[in-house]
């Protein structure tokens, strides 16, 4: 007796697609943000999710006294350091979630806390050089609850070889 899969398959995928809704999947429940530890709110400040326009007026802003660090011409191996210094010239405390580089080669490091507007804070960035070569212009990302939500800073300038 020779049994045929075709019919079995056919009323397989028919109650698969029975069984599927049309409904979209149900978003997580909302939670206040103060249920969500001290930050929460401050995170989630430059752009509610039901405005069609994000808020630039009562955002915390983030103004660096330099945003690029020009250090000439350095020996290769050299780590070569820079302190960025920032205020925050918005109207809501300023939270910087991350610093980011583009390689290992230059790591930064930040203020955890927020910073209060027309408080300062600094964003110190320690490049290596080391294998490094000719011009350098290492940017480093710094996302934070600002509108943009990133804010580009550059260490620039010149590793010399001189084994060659």
């Amino acid at each position: 007796m020779r049994v045929s899969w075709r019919p079995l398959a056919a009323l397989l995928c028919w109650s698969l697609l029975l069984s599927c809704s049309s409904e979209p999947a149900s978003a997580p429940g909302y939670e206040a943000p103060e249920e969500l530890g001290p930050n929460a709110s401050i995170i989630r400040s430059p752009v509610a999710e039901s405005a069609e326009e994000p808020d630039t007026v009562t955002t915390a802003r983030i103004e660096f006294e330099l945003v690029e660090h020009a250090f000439g011409e350095v020996k290769e191996g050299t780590i070569v350091k820079h302190d960025f210094a920032f205020v925050n010239t918005g109207k809501t405390p300023l939270l910087i979630t991350k610093a980011r580089s583009t390689c290992g080669c230059t790591v930064p490091s930040y203020p955890e806390e927020p910073i209060a507007p027309g408080e300062g804070g600094i964003v110190s960035v320690a490049f290596d050089t080391k294998n490094k070569y000719g011009r350098q212009r290492k940017p480093v990302t710094i996302i934070a609850n600002t509108y943009p939500a990133m804010t580009t800073i550059y260490m620039d300038g010149t590793v010399i070889n001189e084994k060659k």
